[in-house]
């Protein structure tokens, strides 16, 4: 009775030190969750860049393809046209912002008397 006593001891202190280990040592289940949320994040920024990657490549295959592209973004970044067409900038009212009255141009105040024109 004694011996299994002891048996039964020593497969509980067994039990008892790889439950530590599951729970708490090296590649437990903390360990696990934590590689877990950062495969998960390395996904997710993975995704982002396969998709820019995308958009990239397309964009050279349009580059590369013909001359529509190129022309587009002439015109679009930087503002140029074509020989007889003439450049025509539309500027919102609502983004600009109205003068402070000190710096407000009076029309009157360029020309004085005796000042030449």
């Amino acid at each position: 009775m004694r011996g299994v006593l002891v048996v039964l001891l020593v497969l509980a202190a067994l039990l008892g030190w790889l439950q530590y280990r599951l729970w708490h040592g090296v590649g437990g289940t903390g360990q696990v969750e934590e590689l877990r949320a950062r495969v998960e994040a390395q996904a997710r920024q993975n995704e982002g860049l396969q998709q820019r990657n995308d958009a990239l490549a397309a964009e050279v295959a349009d580059l590369k393809s013909g001359e529509a592209a190129i022309e587009e973004r002439a015109r679009g970044e930087l503002g140029m046209i074509k020989p007889g067409e003439t450049f025509y900038r539309v500027v919102d009212d609502a983004r600009l912002a109205p003068l402070p009255a000190e710096h407000a141009v009076d029309p009157g105040a360029g020309a004085r008397d005796g000042d030449a024109p």
